[in-house]
């Protein structure tokens, strides 16, 4: 009797702990189904520390972070379940995401591979797989604004010198009293600041309301602004959809005395899904925004409306293929140069969620990621660019807490140009070569001068180069060139001058003087090479001063060979002097008899003999 007691005790305690576990199954996922992510994951990490529903809870948990954001916290649960068996192919692609979130790239496109193997269809892995590098075309300098709090800030907009911008600071709101789920943050309001006092104050008038408000933009007129708030107008929070959702919308403001007034819902709202981020096209003719409205390609997609003049909208037009992908593309801007800047999770780049741009007036144009540092493994969106200046603003959680919002300052590629001339006559020189190197000495640029010397090549900021140049007639030069502190500049000047080798042969492109047997008179063959000589020395180096050295083959007496080697410097000598060449540019002119021989032979032949008999030439010096 005791031990069937003992039984029944027993069988008691184990319902009653999985009873426990049950409700605390269903708390967990009401959270999570609530968007309740903070909590959620407290109460699914103790039903997986029960090993209660071990694998579906860590994949709601990784589900969970991916929500907050925390890629780190996401990889740790969804690792711990990805190789089991009956997960579905989808979390692969969430795995991977996750592992590209922190910064464990080669992870993240094995992944994806597996993805794809199961059968699964998607342009964006796809893309990710064959883009592994973001070269950037422009370069950003880019820091973090100090008018960050310690909760989300974003979404900037600039308007004559005020900066409007989102933040959960709660801070001279009285309606702010309750606290977004989500996160645990306060509910998003619009700020303004000055961008010279730096005072922070909520926008006046009827924007801010005791749910989410924000991105604000205004029109170019200054008289209208369109903003994001959930479903909520007339201090009434509207209908939620099927899923008890209050999804976003877009509203518009008027100007009234200075305060923002006479809020009206945009047409083309609807309760059953999102509408947000509105952005204005420069001359305010387009409003561009982002939907997960039926029949976009998935997720969330951009898309663009006309405004017509008197103030009402034509039908919203999906911006396509090439823009929206199957996953969520968010954040419009369009820059004065009809450039589309936008954040997408869907297209290949560094992190969660990447900025991109194209030409919308190229209809050959691809979308481009802007790189690193405008992006990071984690979440880069809401794109702001001045209208005046290359100048703006973007939004990212990269250092892994909160949103923030950072300046940049957009800077045109670098270029560097030069010429290369010659350091004693100071002319260009053609065809001479220019490489530029990396610190490892890997070519990155070679270059061909033009016929005036000149030359041209792209070049990163902030770093040291080392360049070298050459030709042929010319000393090889080696140099660095330092792009630091260039962040004023659009071109970078680096001249090269090149030092003209000592040997004559080359300058002048003359072969070897040479002379008959025992004779010093100048054959007419070695008249043309020395015209080359009087040429160079009177047109490219007028101040070259040079020697003469003569000298003869074996056959003779040594004393008779001097006195003919003599003679052949001399005449030599005579023939320069009498086509101009100033006497004083000649050092001297000597004999060697058959002391140098060109070619050492005890049995000449012809043919080395008169190799023996000639004049040579030696520069003294290139200029004063």
């Amino acid at each position: 009797m005791m031990k069937k007691y003992q039984y029944f005790i027993l069988l008691l305690l184990i319902c009653s702990a999985g009873h426990a576990q049950y409700g605390k199954q269903k708390r967990a996922d009401k959270l999570f189904n609530n968007l309740a992510y903070l909590e959620a994951t407290n109460v699914y990490k103790e039903l997986i520390e029960n090993n209660y529903n071990f694998q579906e809870n860590s994949l709601k948990l990784g589900d969970a972070y991916m929500k907050l954001r925390s890629p780190e916290n996401a990889v740790f649960y969804y690792g711990d379940v990805i190789d089991s068996s009956g997960i579905s192919a989808e979390y692969y692609y969430k795995y991977a995401q996750a592992l590209r979130g922190t910064k464990r790239y080669q992870e993240s496109r094995d992944w994806l591979k597996k993805y794809l193997e199961t059968g699964a269809t998607s342009v964006s892995a796809e893309e990710t797989l064959e883009k592994d590098e973001y070269e950037p075309k422009t370069t950003y300098k880019l820091k973090k604004t100090d008018f960050n709090s310690e909760v989300s800030d974003f979404g900037t907009f600039e308007k004559e010198g005020i900066l409007y911008f989102v933040s959960a600071r709660a801070e001279a709101v009285a309606e702010k009293d309750r606290i977004y789920s989500w996160n645990g943050e306060p509910f998003l309001d619009v700020y303004q600041t000055d961008s010279t006092n730096m005072i922070i104050s909520p926008v006046s008038g009827e924007i801010n309301t005791r749910l989410h408000d924000g991105p604000m933009v205004i029109s170019p007129d200054g008289k209208s602004a369109y903003f994001n708030r959930n479903n909520y107008v007339g201090n009434k929070e509207g209908k939620r959809d099927k899923e008890a959702t209050n999804n976003l919308k877009i509203y518009k403001a008027t100007l009234t005395n200075s305060t923002w007034s006479n809020v009206e819902e945009l047409p083309f709202n609807d309760n059953s899904y999102s509408v947000g981020h509105p952005a204005l096209s420069p001359d305010g003719t387009i409003l561009y925004f982002t939907s997960d409205m039926p029949g976009g390609n998935g997720g969330s997609d951009l898309y663009m409306v006309n405004i017509n003049p008197d103030g009402t909208y034509e039908s919203p037009q999906n911006l396509g293929e090439k823009i929206n992908t199957e996953r969520e593309e968010s954040f419009a801007f369009v820059d004065k140069d009809s450039t589309l800047y936008f954040s997408s999770t869907g297209h290949a780049g560094l992190g969660l969620m990447d900025i991109f741009r194209i030409d919308l007036k190229d209809e050959a144009a691809e979308v481009e990621n802007l790189g690193e540092p405008i992006n990071s493994n984690l979440d880069d969106f809401a794109f702001f660019k001045m209208s005046t200046n290359n100048r703006g603003y973007i939004s990212s959680n990269r250092d892994g807490k909160s949103d923030d919002i950072y300046s940049f300052n957009q800077l045109n590629p670098l270029i560097l140009k030069g010429t290369v001339t010659d350091a004693v006559n100071e002319k260009p020189i053609a065809k001479a070569t220019v490489r530029l190197m990396d610190s490892t000495n890997k070519q990155l640029a070679f270059m061909e001068t033009d016929e005036d010397g000149n030359f041209m090549t792209p070049i990163d900021r902030d770093a040291t180069f080392p360049i070298e140049a050459k030709e042929i007639e010319y000393q090889t030069f080696t140099g660095t060139v330092d792009t630091r502190n260039s962040d004023d500049k659009d071109t970078l000047v680096y001249n090269i001058q090149l030092q003209p080798v000592n040997d004559l042969e080359y300058l002048a492109e003359i072969d070897t003087i040479y002379f008959d047997f025992d004779k010093y008179n100048i054959r007419p063959d070695a008249a043309r090479e020395l015209d080359k000589l009087v040429d160079l020395m009177t047109n490219e180096y007028p101040e070259m001063v040079i020697a003469i050295g003569a000298h003869t083959d074996k056959r003779g007496t040594n004393a008779y060979n001097d006195i003919l080697a003599e003679r052949r410097a001399r005449s030599t000598y005579e023939y320069l002097v009498n086509n101009g060449i100033d006497e004083n540019r000649i050092e001297s002119f000597k004999g060697y008899g058959e002391n140098q021989p060109a070619i050492e032979c005890e049995r000449c032949t012809r043919e080395q003999h008169q190799l023996n008999r000639r004049a040579l030439f030696e520069v003294v010096r290139m200029g004063d």
